[in-house]
């Protein structure tokens, strides 16, 4: 399996983004796909997940109302729409896969994507 994170940049605190990761090589319907990020300086923290199949999602609380998860089917993409940032939101985000339920740890997942980078200025 190949993921491709895209859509990272820089925005102004209270913006917007919508990142993208389009997965290939394999069918999604047994997966949870994640999204994870790590600010400088930082661990690599959890940020939300969605199964593929069922679309159930889970957020961390730092995001909860703030960022969407969704993915569709027929691109085979997961999408993290990304509203009222804040400069805390700044870091790489990487989309992954884990087989089964997913979970909030990354030892729990699979593949990984190479990382987009969110800037968020003050």
């Amino acid at each position: 399996v190949q993921l491709q994170a895209s859509g990272g940049g820089l925005v102004q605190a209270g913006g917007s983004l919508r990142l993208s990761c389009a997965a290939s090589g394999r069918t999604l319907s047994r997966y949870t796909l994640g999204w994870f990020r790590q600010a400088p300086g930082k661990e690599r923290e959890f940020v939300t997940n969605i199964r593929w199949t069922g679309g159930t999602s889970l957020y961390a609380d730092s995001v909860k109302g703030r960022f969407t998860i969704s993915r569709d089917y027929a691109k085979n993409t997961a999408y993290l729409q990304m509203n009222s940032l804040k400069p805390e939101d700044t870091a790489v985000y990487y989309c992954a896969l884990n087989y089964g339920v997913g979970g909030t740890q990354g030892s729990q997942y699979n593949y990984w994507g190479q990382g987009t980078l969110v800037t968020v200025s003050s």
